[in-house]
Parts: structure tokens; sequence; C-alpha cells
């Protein structure tokens, strides 16, 4: 807690000493000038020390409120008291050490001289304006799991974990639900916190930093809440989308953003797209949020999708060791819940759950019967017109011309792209698929698949031309 210790006045000139009752009262002098808001926000906080060779000394929580106060209060407060018989020419206001952003520890030096709190002292400001988020004991650098689609955002984060020189600054992080931006975020900190215990890290979401921000507001603590965010070391704010509207909120965070940068103070955000895409996000915060590192978490694919189920089976064993977990378990839901983690990890969990309190072993029979709602849910929506249309536009050419029969390269090529992303992204049958394309044979369909598939492996830009249409069409 912040304790506002008790002020032992020292002698004034004539050898009388200025009790409380007296100070209180020239405090009450000081009300009726500036009025009940200015009173409540910039004198009611400070404190009278002592005047030494012609100089009242104030405790201020904040230097920022020190300053205000002498710019536009000083004259008044000399004098009040020169009309009290004090002889004093000027005013030093001085913040204790440590005052604002370690209270307690500051409280209890004080408490250890002897002397003792009021009874109506104030929480803490930085309990009461700044509480980090908890973070989750779960998530930490050694259970994420890494593959190609996440694995420039894991060596970022690692190397923000580290600790050392700021030499990015955002680390943004972004992408779709359940990929693991948070996951990182919270490991960012666990680390931070094992290997630099003397950093003031903070991690929260946006919503909580907009609660804060409306919390201060309402409480006339503006001053406050601007001395404490732009006194951590370390800022990481979560889906900082949800800002995006909030103008007064995008202000406070823009200011409180440049401050920390110009500090050289590590910021980390995260978001669900890039901070181009973000409506209603003002276009000086895109412009911070650019100029770092912007990092994309792709959606996972198969493998990854493997890894993690195989790694949440191995954290299951101690808690199920004698379940048994048939062969193809892991590839069949690997294979169809393809855009959501949670999802996943939930749906292994609740097969563990149920295979545990019914005593048989998880086959795939029992996975499609256990789990028919999530993969109902988690099926494919995409369809075969929408994959044409999205191919059509890419390789800027007519969708007559994909689906016609005209067989040169530059329509030949996209056509085959189409087929296969059908096959890989909807559940229709190879004949089907023909059918949409100019009545095609299914042979013809087996053939485009096969030659895309062999070719992502040989050449670059069908890769990346694969990949970019896939995240298009499954956002």
């Amino acid at each position: 807690m912040i304790v506002r210790v008790r002020c032992w006045m020292k002698r004034r000139a004539n050898g009388e000493e200025m009790t409380q009752e007296q100070w209180g009262q020239l405090r009450k002098n000081l009300l009726g000038s500036v009025g009940q808001n200015n009173y409540t926000n910039w004198i009611e906080p400070i404190e009278f020390s002592d005047i030494r060779d012609g100089v009242a000394v104030f405790n201020v929580p904040t230097s920022f409120m020190g300053n205000y106060v002498s710019q536009n209060f000083g004259d008044l407060i000399l004098h009040q008291l020169s009309r009290a018989g004090e002889d004093v020419r000027r005013l030093q206001f001085q913040v204790a050490a440590n005052e604002t952003m370690r209270p307690s520890a500051t409280a209890q030096n004080r408490a250890g001289a002897g002397a003792t709190p009021k009874a109506t002292a104030k929480p803490a400001l930085q309990d009461e304006l700044l509480p980090g988020a908890p973070l989750d004991s779960r998530f930490t650098f050694d259970t994420f799991v890494v593959g190609k689609p996440n694995e420039l955002a894991h060596a970022a984060a690692k190397r923000v974990a580290e600790g050392g020189p700021v030499t990015f600054n955002p680390l943004f992080l972004y992408g779709g639900v359940g990929l693991g931006k948070t996951h990182l975020m919270h490991a960012i900190a666990h680390e931070l916190q094992a290997r630099r215990p003397d950093l003031n890290v903070v991690y929260l979401s946006a919503e909580q930093f907009m609660y804060r921000f409306v919390q201060a507001l309402r409480d006339r603590r503006m001053m406050d809440f601007k001395q404490l965010f732009r006194a951590v070391d370390v800022l990481m704010v979560d889906d900082v989308q949800f800002i995006a509207g909030k103008d007064s909120t995008q202000e406070e965070f823009f200011h409180t953003f440049n401050a920390l940068v110009d500090g050289n103070k590590q910021i980390i955000i995260s978001a669900d797209r890039a901070p181009g895409e973000i409506k209603d996000l003002e276009d000086r915060i895109k412009s911070r949020l650019q100029c770092g590192l912007v990092v994309d978490l792709h959606p996972t694919d198969y493998e990854l999708r493997l890894g993690i189920l195989q790694s949440k089976v191995d954290s299951f064993r101690q808690q199920y060791p004698d379940l048994v977990l048939a062969d193809g378990v892991l590839e069949f839901l690997a294979h169809r819940i393809s855009t959501n983690v949670r999802v996943l990890e939930g749906a292994l969990t609740r097969l563990f759950a149920f295979a545990s309190l019914v005593g048989c072993e998880i086959t795939l029979d029992m996975t499609q019967d256990c789990l028919a709602d999530v993969l109902r849910a988690s099926e494919r929506k995409i369809t075969i017109e929408e994959i044409q249309r999205r191919v059509a536009e890419h390789y800027n050419i007519r969708l007559s011309d994909l689906v016609g029969p005209k067989r040169v390269r530059t329509f030949a090529r996209p056509r085959q792209v189409a087929m296969f992303l059908c096959k890989q992204l909807t559940s229709r049958s190879l004949p089907e698929i023909g059918r949409r394309f100019g009545g095609r044979d299914h042979t013809t369909v087996m053939h485009g698949v096969k030659r895309i598939d062999e070719l992502r492996s040989q050449d670059g830009q069908i890769a990346e031309d694969i990949e970019m249409l896939r995240r298009t069409l499954e956002a």
C-alpha cells in the first residue's frame, strides 16, 4: 500500500511547531481558492515535509505532479504559507524513492522507522491501476510446439524473452484464434521473470488497458495512470484490436507507446490481424505498430497439429497411465480439426476423460461417436465455387477460362491449383469436382491434384500461391 506517513512539522522561525491542524486549515484555504476538482487531483495528494532555510519541502507521488503543482499553484501555496506566518521564499517538491511503483517496500521501510500509517490510507496505485493479468503456468516455451507455421514467431519471442538490448520494438504477433499468440505472450513473461526479476513486466489485455484507463478517468487519477504505465520496463498488450474505435483509449495508448519506445523499453503486442488490417485503428497507431517486427502465426499445417496432439498425449500419460490409444486416432483428429488449436486440444481432453470414466480404449469409432458435435462444427464449409473464384482472381484470369476447355499453360496451371484446393479443402468427390470444372473426368482431376502436389516441393512460387490461397479461403 501507499502509506501516507504522519508528517512531523519542523519548528517555525519563532520556535513554535506547525501542527497537523494548522496544516489542515491551510489546505482548507487552498480548497476554497482552487475548487474541489483541482484540490482532489493536485493538492490533496501532496504532503508537507518541512521548511529548510526558507524553502518549503513537499512530498509528491510523482515528479509530474510536483512540476504541475509548482507551475499552476505554487504562488498560491506561497501566499497561504506567508499568511500562516511562515518565512518561505520558494517551494520544493520531492518524490520518495520507489514510492509509486513499489509502495509496499516503501511502506515497510517507513514502518520500520517508527511511523504509523493513517487508517484512511488509499490502496496501492500499482494494485489499483496496473495489475497485470494472471499468467497461465502451462504456457511456457517448453510446452510450445514449434513447426513451420510458427517458427519465426517462436524465434522472435525467444529473443525478446532473453531480456537483452531491445533489437526490434515493438514485437507484433498476429494470427487467427487458437494459433498460439497468447501462449507466446505468457511464455515471454515467464521467461523474463526468471531471467530478469529486476524488470517491471506488465502483461494485460487491451480490454484491461481500456478498463484501467476508464477507471483512472472516473477516479480523477490520470496522472497516476500515466506515470505507472510509463514506468514499466516491458509492456505486453494482448488482442490490441479491441481498442479500435475507442478514440480516448487509442489516444492514451499512442502516448504510452511513444513514451516507452523513447525510453528504450520493450513493447510486445498481439492481434488477430496485421496492423494495417485492423479496422477503425488510427493510422498513426498502425504506423507505430508496423515500425518494429511484425510476425504472422500462420494457420497450422497437418504436421504441426499432429505434433501438438502428440505433446498433449505425453502430458496426459501421467494422469491416465493405463489408457490405450489406438493407431490412427491422432492422425484422424489432426486432419479433421484444422482451424483452431484450442478446439483440437479440447477434443483430445474430452476423449481421454470419456475413456477414463467408462474404462474403454480410445478407438477411431469411439472418437467419431464421442466427438460427433466437434467434428460436425469443424467440417470444411468452403465451396468449390468460392475456390474457383479466388483462384481466378489470384491469377488474374476469367472464371470462364478457368473452368473452360482451353489447355494453354496460362489457364491449365491455375485450373490444376483450383482442383488441388478443392480436393484439400472440401469433402467433394473427384467426379463431382470434375463436373464443376467443365464436365471433366475424375482422372483429369486426379492428375491435376497429383501434379500440383509434386510441384509444391519443386516450385517455391507454386507453394507460396497454394499457402496464400488456402489462408485466404480459410480466413
